[in-house]
């Protein structure tokens, strides 16, 4: 019993963590997109219970802390692309067709290769391009708002710097504080506490497909799945790769007509789940990540309350707390861009038509920074030397490269766990 007890507490707070610190992020975005507070609430509440279920079934399926969670930089993406034409029911179409394509990675493991293969940097670049408009938020807020935002800024200096797991959700206990201070009398008067299921016809046109079903699938893939996979490689496991994208897609388009945008492993989380914290015992981790995805389906219930706050609150605060939940995933994807000299151009290129917000034949900026990106890789590319032959001299401090093995892959692929390299998380990965 007591083996037990480590893991269930670590997941219990690995839901609230992961609820906490993003779902004003989840709402901001569900709204930009044309969704009404019902809608909303709707969506937050099919991603808080399919988040949930796919997280038990991958945890008791394979007995790995396969935490799962929402697309945050995803719904970064839906207040930086802004409402599609048609409305609502084109952005769930959209979710649709974004679910339709991880389900597609999962069966076709070259196709979750090929989103892998995008340059670091420009991914890197243009998912910083994406959180950039949001992390300006608390900015705009101090001058707005100087003495509410103040509060919440402060709040979350003093819990960064001595509670750092519980900065953002401790800005959040402030904003709730000064949301119910500041409120009119009258805000909740005829709000819907308890959310319930609304479903959304969905609609399509080629513009939702290219500017928002693409990006978001990318996006989602390559800062969420990929990153959420090398936590769990990072930590010794070797986690079906494949399986954990056939079931988060399956569960996108589980939730997508209720409003949900994306179910993706967590990569924000993940280690609260998969680490040496959830339980010495690397066998009894997956106990945590299964807790955590039945409070995370407990803690949709509140999607209403939730989404009602918002509803009563200045946008600009809603937009500062997910700012601030949002500053080290953008602080990480800046360092992503610019580490490399070589390929730094074309990320500060993709950086710049990303964040322009720019929507040219009705397609957003997202796009547009991933393809300026990728021409630039391609226009300035340089030829790299060619390797060394049998009569030539090998360059001074190559020699121990050699030969090297691939990743430090286990020779023994039917093990669960084992010490693959991090580096290459879809190859160390099972499918």
């Amino acid at each position: 019993m007591s083996g037990r007890v480590q893991p269930v507490l670590a997941g219990v707070v690995t839901a609230l963590v992961g609820f906490a610190s993003s779902f004003t992020v989840v709402l901001a975005g569900l709204r930009a997109a044309g969704a009404s507070d019902a809608q909303a609430a709707s969506g937050l509440l099919a991603l808080c219970v399919a988040s949930g279920l796919a997280a038990a079934w991958l945890g008791l399926r394979y007995r790995i802390p396969m935490s799962v969670a929402w697309s945050t930089p995803g719904a970064a993406l839906l207040v930086a692309t802004g409402p599609s034409p048609g409305g609502w029911p084109v952005a769930v179409g959209a979710f649709l067709v974004s679910g339709v394509l991880i389900v597609a990675a999962g069966l076709f493991p070259p196709l979750g290769r090929a989103v892998a293969a995008i340059p670091k940097p420009v991914a890197g670049a243009m998912l910083a391009g994406v959180l950039l408009p949001l992390c300006t938020a608390p900015v705009r807020a101090l001058v707005e708002l100087p003495v509410v935002a103040g509060s919440v800024v402060v709040g979350w200096l003093l819990l960064h710097r001595f509670a750092r797991r519980w900065a953002v959700p401790g800005a959040l206990v402030v904003a709730v504080a000064a949301i119910a201070l500041t409120a009119p009398p009258t805000g909740l008067t005829g709000a819907a506490l308890i959310p319930s299921v609304t479903l959304t016809a969905p609609a399509w046109n080629a513009s939702a497909l290219v500017g928002l079903a693409l990006p978001l699938f990318l996006v989602t893939m390559a800062a969420q799945n990929v990153p959420g996979m090398a936590v769990l490689v990072g930590y010794g496991y070797r986690p079906p790769f494949g399986a954990a994208l056939r079931t988060t897609g399956l569960a996108s388009l589980l939730a997508a007509p209720a409003g949900g945008h994306a179910v993706n492993l967590a990569a924000i989380t993940a280690a609260l789940a998969a680490g040496p914290d959830a339980h010495p015992d690397p066998e009894r981790r997956w106990i945590a990540s299964v807790t955590a995805g039945a409070g995370l389906a407990v803690l949709g219930l509140g999607a209403g309350v939730a989404t009602t706050l918002v509803a009563v609150a200045p946008p600009i605060l809603i937009e500062a707390v997910a700012g601030l939940a949002l500053l080290g995933a953008l602080a990480t994807a800046l360092a992503s861009a610019v580490t490399d000299p070589a390929t730094r151009e074309a990320a500060v290129v993709t950086f710049v038509v990303t964040a322009s917000g720019v929507t040219l034949i009705g397609v957003g900026g997202a796009f547009w920074g991933l393809v300026a990106g990728c021409l630039m890789l391609l226009l300035f590319h340089r030829r790299q030397p060619a390797p060394a032959g049998p009569d030539q001299p090998i360059p001074a401090g190559r020699e121990g490269r050699l030969g090297h093995s691939s990743g430090g892959r286990s020779a023994t692929p039917t093990a669960s766990k084992t010490r693959p390299s991090a580096t290459d998380p879809i190859r160390s990965a099972g499918t």
